[in-house]
């Protein structure tokens, strides 16, 4: 990629805080993504950034790359009514994105314009990461530092998410009647993940990042269409600490199949960072300056960082205004002056990275 020659330029925290809601206010669930993507290069095309939408439908703005800020486009599906609310001294922003990641987006690609730094808004984060496995293969290199983009509050750098492993578990037994002792199909699919829950249940005192949890996301079962069989099918998700690997994983868990097959589509590893990179630094500064104490978080989901951090050996964070605990709520909001003073962290954090 090469770098584009675009000078800083300003944006105004009226234009950044517009920018934000007529993107919160554009519906881009996965995989409806174009119109959000437009409204995010006529942004930068009106301050004179060169800026395309690619192959997948990433927004690539490309300039200097000691540092790439990056969030995702996308959004859950949901019709949250967008207004804006008058709240004492200050004003929130209501609607679908608007805390996961549609604030911390926007807010990046202000602070990306007025810092000259580089930008991607990528697609399809909140199912498969296909914007960001794009990116990471579409690069020729590694930029030199990572911001990632997810709520985490104007205080908060998130250092660590855990890995996730997705699998689809698939059983077929004869059809019999149901007073029959034999297991059929569907019993053995709930055996086997009994067992697995079983083998993985933490601790009482066990901090919930330094589990493997486990979840059922979806069964189905029952008699087949031509009455000679039972089929049980179960898609399932083991989320996985940075103390281990998701092959250590995988392999646990099939170690307790003794019926069925299962078939695993998705494998993400776990990452955790250290607080002393100098974009850590970097961030805590930053956020002392706006008058806050900054935290150092660890998640318990899975991010595009994950993605980032497995191809791409540079120094990273997530970072991006917002309460995480509204992120795919019904009422998802965002306080307006959290997402300024995250603007200005953010432009901190840039020009800083930018002269070293």
């Amino acid at each position: 990629m090469n770098a584009s020659t675009s000078d800083p330029t300003d944006v105004s925290p009226s234009e950044a805080r517009e920018l934000l809601v007529d993107l919160v206010s554009t519906p881009s669930p996965t995989g409806e993504e174009r119109k959000a993507a437009k409204r995010l290069v006529d942004f930068f095309e009106a301050h004179d950034r060169e800026v395309w939408i690619d192959a997948v439908g990433n927004v690539r703005a490309p300039a200097d790359d000691s540092v790439l800020l990056t969030s995702h486009i996308d959004t859950v599906p949901g019709d949250i009514p967008v207004e804006v609310e008058e709240t004492g001294d200050d004003e929130v922003l209501w609607g679908r994105g608007s805390v996961d990641a549609t604030g911390p987006l926007a807010a990046m690609a202000a602070a990306a314009v007025r810092t000259g730094v580089s930008f991607v808004g990528v697609v399809g984060e909140e199912v498969d990461s296909k914007g960001s496995r794009y990116l990471v293969a579409d690069r020729d290199d590694a930029p030199h530092a990572v911001v990632n983009g997810e709520p985490s509050g104007t205080d908060g750098i998130t250092l660590g998410y855990r890995g996730l492993i997705a699998g689809t578990y698939v059983a077929t037994s004869e059809s019999g009647h149901t007073s029959r002792p034999d297991p059929n199909a569907i019993q053995h699919a709930v055996r086997w993940w009994s067992t697995v829950e079983d083998h993985f249940e933490g601790g009482e005192y066990e901090p919930v990042f330094e589990q493997v949890t486990t979840k059922p996301v979806d069964i189905q079962g029952g008699v087949s269409e031509d009455g000679l069989s039972v089929e049980a099918t179960m898609d399932v998700q083991l989320r996985v600490p940075p103390s281990l690997d998701v092959e250590t994983v995988r392999e646990a868990a099939e170690a307790e199949l003794e019926v069925g097959t299962v078939t695993w589509k998705d494998k993400v590893p776990p990452v955790m960072m250290s607080p002393r990179t100098e974009v850590a630094r970097t961030f805590r500064v930053a956020i002392r300056k706006e008058g806050k104490d900054p935290r150092l978080v660890r998640k318990t989901g899975t991010s595009d960082m994950n993605i980032y951090a497995g191809a791409w050996d540079c120094p990273m964070v997530t970072y991006g205004p917002g309460n995480s605990d509204l992120d795919h709520a019904p009422d998802e909001r965002l306080s307006l002056s959290e997402y300024d003073q995250s603007v200005s962290i953010l432009e901190r954090v840039s020009r800083t990275l930018s002269e070293d």
